[in-house]
Parts: structure tokens; sequence; C-alpha cells
């Protein structure tokens, strides 16, 4: 199932490997996982609720 996304990295990811997730999009969801073990869990989120968390998340002030 998650073999046949495309991934990709969050733009905010950075490039020494540390904190980094990936995300796919399908049909009815987006898929994330940590991109250090892409064998590993998957979250999934209905795409609703992830429109939801990214607007909240760009609405929170960045300290």
């Amino acid at each position: 199932m998650t073999s046949e996304l495309a991934w990709f990295k969050s733009s905010y990811s950075g490039s020494e490997g540390g904190d980094c997730v990936e995300v796919a999009t399908g049909p009815a969801a987006v898929h994330v996982r940590d991109s250090k073990d892409p064998a590993g869990p998957v979250l999934v989120f209905p795409a609703e609720q992830w429109s939801a968390f990214v607007a909240f998340a760009a609405a929170v002030p960045v300290e």
C-alpha cells in the first residue's frame, strides 16, 4: 500500500538527516512517516483532517 506512494520530504526538514518527516498524498488521505525509518510505522490522516492541521500550524506564531 505505502510502497506505491510518492513520498517527499518536508520543506522544513534539514539536510543533516535530523528530525525529518516524509509525506505522501493519496486519493483520500495523507500519509506521514519518519524519513530515518521509511519501513517503520506510517500515520494516515483523512484529507480534511490534514487540511485542518496545516491551517492550524500555519496560524501558530513561530517564536
